[in-house]
């Protein structure tokens, strides 16, 4: 390992980033990241709770799956409960029960994901393009106006309120509001979209430094507030190269990758690359809404220290258990996704935990068979002991990442998950 390296800034108490290089291992660095809420190991994940929840389980189930930074949506929260209610909570961490890292983004993922296209995921795919002008009523440069998919109201979220509603949401780290662009969108569309985004992203940084009623500057319902900001730019290094040197110039706590990042998982690890190439710098990085355990080893060699998905929490859900490479099915190995389909009928007598090498909850006390009969039988309490599983399980994979940075080789981790 190099030297290490510390950032902080004095407005922030309460927060810094210490980190230390790998050089054998290009960009990987093993970090600490501290928040006013605790600590969190590097490179690390973030579960997605989504609407203020973790789907299928509970906080003291996810907290005693070792997770260290769980994340909820301010698009999602501003509609239901809406965040003076949980302002008046004294803040999400109380509002759920968490007392740890949290973070929220700022709400522009889900709106664009209507304008581009009505699903979240086409920002990130290639997935058919459908206009969803019913939902987006109009992108312009105050901010987005688009209808309320709960009950049709008219909504009008700007950089400014965005920044209002996660200062009342109270998370350790908040984002700016961004355009967030996908695939289909070709470059001079990009390119207008990214000056729209540094715009806002201005807008963004303005608002976080003044009073909103009961809070200080920096300061949200739950204390002091670090911010992100999103590099965009899709999949055009020079566009990339614009937002670094943009994102570099400004004073936050750390930034993020943001927006489309290509066609192919190829596309994708060139777009990471040459984006944190570009950042380089002291700060943190998160990597928004990419999170497969194959993207996670790639990606902490370019210098990722963060990553969200809903993938592992959503696999439970579906029947799919995370397990290590040798556990794995074998198509799922060759896709480099090692998993279990639960509902398989070869595993209906299997008297076996999930993964022997497993310590959960889930594979302490229960078999495949009883695991693959709650499937069959739809009941619930099935996608609660995979979700607890499959959060334990990622988190055993950044322990294993985090150790083999500090051995100074992947191989054997990268070996045991992906075969």
């Amino acid at each position: 390992m190099t030297t290490p390296t510390h950032w902080s800034d004095p407005a922030l108490p309460g927060f810094a980033f210490d980190s230390t290089p790998a050089p054998t291992l290009d960009r990987a660095r093993l970090g600490t990241l501290t928040t006013p809420h605790g600590n969190v190991q590097t490179p690390a994940f973030i579960f997605c709770a989504t609407k203020a929840a973790m789907k299928a389980t509970t906080i003291p189930q996810v907290r005693a799956a070792d997770t260290q930074f769980i994340l909820s949506n301010t698009y999602h929260l501003m509609l239901q409960p809406g965040p003076e209610v949980i302002a008046d909570h004294g803040g999400l961490h109380k509002f759920t029960g968490w007392n740890g890292p949290m973070l929220t983004d700022s709400g522009g993922f889900q709106v664009f994901s209507l304008a581009h296209g009505g699903v979240a995921q086409e920002i990130k795919s290639t997935r058919t393009f459908e206009k969803s002008a019913t939902s987006v009523l109009k992108i312009r440069e105050e901010g987005v106006a688009f209808r309320s998919h709960i009950d049709g109201r008219h909504v009008t979220l700007t950089p400014e309120r965005s920044i209002e509603i996660q200062r009342q949401l109270g998370a350790d780290i908040i984002l700016t509001f961004d355009e967030c662009t996908p695939f289909h969108v070709d470059r001079a569309y990009t390119a207008k979209s990214l000056a729209l985004t540094h715009r806002w992203t201005d807008r963004s940084i303005a608002r976080y430094a003044e009073s909103f009623g009961d809070y200080a500057p920096r300061e949200g319902s739950a204390g002091m507030q670090g911010l992100y900001g999103i590099s965009q730019g899709g999949v055009y290094d020079d566009l990339r190269r614009a937002s670094a040197a943009f994102l570099l110039d400004r004073p936050f706590f750390g930034h993020a990758i943001g927006g489309s990042l290509g066609q192919s998982k190829a596309q994708m690890y060139e777009v990471v690359d040459f984006t944190n190439a570009a950042l380089a710098s002291p700060k943190p990085v998160h990597l928004l809404g990419i999170g497969g355990i194959e993207d996670v080893f790639h990606c902490v060699t370019l210098g990722i220290d963060t990553f969200d998905c809903v993938a592992p929490t959503r696999m439970a859900r579906h029947g799919a258990a995370l397990v290590p490479a040798a556990v794995a099915d074998g198509a799922a190995v060759k896709r480099s996704e090692p998993r279990l389909n639960m509902r398989n009928a070869r595993f209906k007598t299997d008297r076996t935990p999930l993964d022997p090498s497993c310590a959960c909850e889930t594979c302490a006390t229960y078999t495949r068979a009883y695991i693959h009969h709650l499937f069959k039988a739809d009941e619930l309490i099935g996608q609660t002991l995979l979700t607890i599983h499959n959060i334990a399980t990622m988190n055993r994979v950044m322990a294993d990442v985090r150790s083999g940075i500090a051995a100074g080789s992947l191989d054997d981790a990268r070996r045991f998950w992906l075969g």
